[in-house]
C-alpha cells in the first residue's frame, strides 16, 4: 500500500465538522490521559490490530496528545491519530463499521489534520493507505510514489 500526502496549507481552517456531527449525537474531541487504557485496549479490539493499539499508545505520549476520538452516547465508535509512527503521519484512524456513513471518519481525519496544521505543518503523509478515493475526496491527497512498504519496511512483524 502506498503513502499519499496532504497539503495542510490548502486545507480551510473550517471546524463546522465537529457542530454537524454533534447533531447526529456524535461527539469529536482528545481524550486525557486517564482515558489512555480504555482508547488503546478498544482500538486492539475492534480493530485485530496490535500495531495500531501500539501507535494509538505512541499518540497518548505525545504532548499534547495527537489523537482524536469520536464518541456517541458516551461510547467509543472512531479514533484517528497522527504523529504515532513518524512526525508529520496522519493515521491509525477507524470507525465501527456499524457506524460509518455518517462522516465521522471525515470528522476525525479533519481534526488531526488541522491539529498538524495548527502546530506549524504544512504538509502530513497519510502511511499506507487502504481508501485512497476516500483520501482524495476527503482532502486533496494525493499518492507519493514509489512510497511502498513506507517507513513500516524494516518493522520486526508486518501488517
Amino acid at each position: 500500500m502506498t503513502d499519499m500526502l496532504v497539503k495542510l496549507y490548502d486545507i480551510k481552517n473550517d471546524w463546522n465538522f465537529i457542530g454537524n456531527q454533534e447533531k447526529l449525537g456524535i461527539t469529536i474531541r482528545k481524550p486525557i490521559g486517564p482515558e489512555k487504557r480504555y482508547v488503546v485496549d478498544w482500538v486492539r479490539r475492534k480493530f485485530m490490530m496490535e500495531p495500531w493499539a501500539s501507535e494509538t499508545d505512541m499518540a497518548f505520549s505525545n504532548r499534547p496528545i495527537s489523537c482524536f476520538i469520536a464518541l456517541q452516547k458516551k461510547k467509543l465508535i472512531g479514533f484517528a491519530c497522527y504523529d504515532a509512527t513518524a512526525l508529520g503521519f496522519f493515521g491509525p484512524t477507524g470507525v465501527l463499521r456499524q457506524r460509518r456513513g455518517k462522516g465521522t471518519g471525515k470528522a476525525l481525519l479533519l481534526a488531526c489534520l488541522l491539529d498538524m496544521k495548527l502546530k506549524g505543518y504544512g504538509y502530513a503523509i497519510i502511511g499506507s493507505i487502504g481508501p485512497g478515493e476516500f483520501y482524495r475526496k476527503a482532502v486533496g491527497a494525493v499518492e507519493i510514489p514509489d512510497s511502498t512498504p513506507s517507513i513500516w519496511k524494516d518493522m520486526l512483524f508486518r501488517l
